[in-house]
């Protein structure tokens, strides 16, 4: 039960964003969704809520850089992004990052629901705060006037993520995940597998099932390029980066490339994104993004994301707007422990208690009722606003 779009996309939340096009206009974007929290939207029953997504960024970097190649790209898939029934992107006004060149690189246009404005123009922060307010006020309406209909399954995006791993993720929620995976692929949807240096040392289990060679070669290229990131950052490709993985019984990344691989399922490599790229081929697809997770989801959800699956062992905290989050535990302990935080528990799998298969298709018809607007943990704990976090490149993993 999807929200069709005028363009034909699918959408599994109805929200407006209100986007900070750097981190000077954060405070803003976030008391105009403050307003209208505290004012609720019981007038405008389909409209899921008004997102502030403030960032850190957005400022001191080259005009050509490939950094602001990369952050034009996100903000341009975030601004376009199905979930996103109207849009407001907010700027201070002198920053890098001007809201007008990324909008003239991805050929956007304003329109009644897509408003433009920095805090500079506007005469300030309280009439900056006022013009986003009636801005979104002009717009619920429109963006009111949806109905959910039935859709095919095909129309999911479904984006792959595993973060506070532990040894049980690869015999338990990731192979799960990946027979849900499997199902998603055959019924002509399509699923986003990252995190290019958390497969580091298992890329071949991608390659051989890529659908030709270039596929094939342009993964390795991707992981030539970290290899070389690495090089000019004095960093390490095949050291284990987190203490939680360690303390979950990881000891080191090709054990957790090889468990975080077991997510994508079975079916053919159909093609492999840069970051934040927009994804349009059917199937299993990568995108190149850091390990760092709310990094890697941002990339993700900029290429079109409608739906997120994460896995985790040791307990991660986490949601992403606009697109709902779907968590699965790897083990009992931690579902007992942080069931407040978990959708599902895939732990019966080690405890011999179900299959994989039998936990996979309960992820599968999971995935499903959340695409069809079932509020997950993650939304009824609001999370999904502060974990907006583009790529900053040259400086994490």
């Amino acid at each position: 039960m999807g929200i069709r779009r005028k363009d034909g996309r699918v959408a599994t939340r109805n929200y407006i964003g209100v986007l900070s096009s750097v981190n000077c206009s954060a405070t803003v974007v976030r008391a105009i969704e403050d307003h209208f929290r505290t004012r609720g939207l019981s007038d405008y029953p389909n409209v899921d809520g008004i997102v502030a997504l403030p960032q850190s960024f957005g400022c001191a970097f080259g005009s050509d850089s490939e950094m602001m190649k990369v952050m034009r790209r996100t903000m341009a898939g975030y601004a376009t992004h199905a979930n996103f029934a109207g849009i407001v992107i907010v700027g201070l006004g002198c920053e890098s990052f001007q809201i007008k060149d990324m909008m003239n690189a991805h050929g956007l246009h304003e329109s009644p629901v897509f408003h433009t404005m920095t805090i500079q123009e506007s005469g300030g922060t309280r009439n900056a705060i006022e013009k986003g307010i009636s801005f979104i006020l002009d717009m619920l309406p429109e963006a009111n006037n949806v109905k959910r209909e039935p859709v095919p399954v095909s129309e999911i995006i479904l984006a792959l993520e595993c973060g506070g791993s532990d040894s049980y993720s690869g015999i338990s929620a990731n192979p799960a995940l990946g027979y849900a995976v499997d199902r998603l692929v055959r019924q002509g949807g399509t699923a986003i597998l990252s995190e290019t240096s958390e497969i580091y040392g298992a890329e071949h289990l991608l390659t051989r099932r890529a659908i030709s060679r270039e596929v094939g070669e342009k993964l390795i290229r991707r992981i030539k390029w970290w290899e070389e990131y690495c090089k000019r950052t004095g960093s390490e490709m095949n050291n284990n980066p987190s203490a939680g993985n360690k303390a979950g019984g990881l000891t080191t990344v090709l054990e957790k490339s090889l468990g975080g691989i077991a997510k994508a399922g079975t079916t053919s490599l159909m093609d492999v994104y840069e970051y934040a790229e927009p994804v349009t081929a059917k199937g299993l697809v990568f995108m190149d993004t850091p390990g760092y997770d709310p990094m890697a989801v941002t990339g993700q959800i900029a290429g079109g994301a409608n739906l997120l699956c994460f896995t985790t062992g040791r307990g991660s905290a986490f949601g992403a707007k606009p697109t709902p989050c779907l968590k699965l535990s790897t083990n009992n302990a931690l579902w007992q422990r942080q069931r407040d935080d978990m959708d599902l528990n895939c732990g019966t799998i080690v405890d011999g208690e179900e299959t994989i298969e039998q936990v996979g298709e309960r992820i599968y018809q999971r995935i499903i009722e959340l695409a069809s607007g079932h509020r997950s943990r993650s939304e009824e704990l609001g999370y999904g606003s502060q974990e907006f976090v583009p790529w900053i490149m040259n400086s994490i993993m």
